[in-house]
């Protein structure tokens, strides 16, 4: 890392998830290895290979914002969204006519489409379907949806509207991006407004990740690319990244938000800061849409960019944060490009999977599991990859197995894989003066 740099340092963490709506709470359940996974209830399930999810239980916007009866139109997205990030500005101390030029403070999300308004919509297909002709009657559709849909929900489904109604609802004037690389898409929004800040493009960053796909559309997508575990027996169980009889992710929910802030700026307002972003790595697998490629060769590039991009070494990393997914492929690649970055130390390294305990959060994953990883750096306790009982040959490393584990650390490096081959890797550190 060059000293000319400007640093990039987290000022504020806001977190909405299956195991808490704070930090605390979600880094001390995870240390517990406690599980968020269970039936899903927002939808009858019964019909579907998987029948479990891990959702966000308890959650109230009213704690969060005035007025939530503004946001009865928006889904879970944008909801868990402005949660995480109220509780992430008001921890930076950028609460309600906190003295920053809000022309400097920008947004940059990772978030998922907006929810189908199921209900009306299959409503809408099955009055205008035709059975003799086995065809729907576009006339009759588009007629009847005049009538039936409501704009607010319709409006809701562009990708755009999260990060703007965030900016509009916490006066946040900056640059404002949003993207939706699949489960990398957290961690790229974190990645790209931290190289804002260090272009001087900006002096703080509200970034990360927001998606909720448990809905009948999102379960049976992941469903028809045999993605999701079936193992509806023992839901908690579920979730065995790395673990020989992994079957399958679990779907999960939420939003992580960080306050990324250039250092002299945090100094000058003496701003808490709990970490250094001090690297990261961009790449795209450019193989097949749902295969990571065989021989990780995205995944361990974006490694060793990350590594690089911070001044380090492999072996100055003290904990992976791996994307760990449980699905078969997912597991072993990211096992072979970890081999391939870090040589002999990657058997000496301690990893683990978050996704273990909250599922797979999508968009939102890469950023949650940020936190995870700033919070394991605070408290010196590394969480446990839980559920790992019968060990896969193939994947031979240090998992963290079922139970946490005290160990000091000043970098970790955190992964996020995606659909369509683009990864990400994130390097956060200890702050040294």
């Amino acid at each position: 890392m060059t000293n000319s740099r400007r640093r990039v340092v987290i000022t504020g963490m806001g977190v909405i998830s299956p195991l808490g709506h704070t930090v605390d709470e979600l880094f001390r359940a995870q240390v517990e290895g406690r599980s968020g996974v269970g039936p899903i209830t927002r939808f009858d399930a019964s019909t579907f290979p998987t029948r479990f999810a891990a959702e966000v239980r308890d959650f109230d916007l009213g704690r969060y914002v005035r007025q939530p009866e503004r946001w009865q139109d928006a889904w879970l997205n944008t909801q868990f969204a402005l949660a995480a990030a109220k509780e992430a500005l008001d921890h930076a101390g950028l609460a309600d006519g906190a003295r920053v030029d809000r022309s400097r403070l920008g947004v940059y999300l990772g978030t998922g489409e907006g929810g189908i308004d199921f209900a009306r919509h299959i409503s809408m297909v099955g009055q205008s379907f035709l059975a003799q002709e086995n065809a729907l009657d576009a006339r009759a559709f588009t007629a009847g949806g005049m009538h039936t849909y409501r704009a607010g929900i319709e409006y809701e489904q562009e990708l755009h509207t999260t990060a703007a109604h965030v900016a509009a609802t916490f006066a946040l004037e900056g640059p404002n991006y949003n993207c939706l690389t699949s489960c990398a898409a957290g961690s790229q929004a974190i990645s790209e407004a931290t190289d804002l800040i260090r272009q001087g493009d900006a002096d703080l960053m509200l970034a990360g990740g927001a998606h909720s796909m448990i809905h009948p559309l999102g379960v049976t997508g992941f469903n028809l690319l045999t993605a999701l575990s079936t193992y509806n027996e023992d839901p908690q169980k579920a979730s065995r990244p790395f673990d020989l009889r992994r079957d399958g992710f679990v779907l999960g929910e939420g939003a992580g938000m960080v306050v990324l802030e250039e250092l002299e700026h945090a100094r000058r307002r003496r701003a808490p800061i709990f970490a250094e972003l001090s690297g990261f790595g961009s790449t795209a697998d450019a193989f097949r849409v749902t295969d990571s490629h065989p021989e990780g060769r995205g995944a361990s590039a974006c490694m060793h960019d990350a590594l690089a991009d911070a001044g380090l070494g492999p072996e100055d990393i003290g904990y992976i944060n791996a994307h760990g997914t449980g699905t078969q492929l997912n597991d072993l690649v990211e096992t072979i490009a970890i081999k391939k970055v870090f040589g002999d130390y990657a058997y000496r390294v301690p990893i683990s999977s978050n996704k273990s305990m909250i599922g797979h959060l999508v968009a939102a994953a890469g950023a949650v599991e940020l936190l995870i990883s700033i919070l394991a750096i605070r408290d010196g306790i590394l969480p446990p990859t839980t559920n790992y009982e019968t060990p896969d040959p193939r994947c031979d490393l240090d998992y963290i197995p079922n139970t946490a584990r005290e160990k000091r650390v000043q970098h970790v490096l955190s992964n996020s894989f995606g659909f369509g081959g683009q990864n990400i890797s994130l390097v956060v550190s200890r702050f040294d003066e």
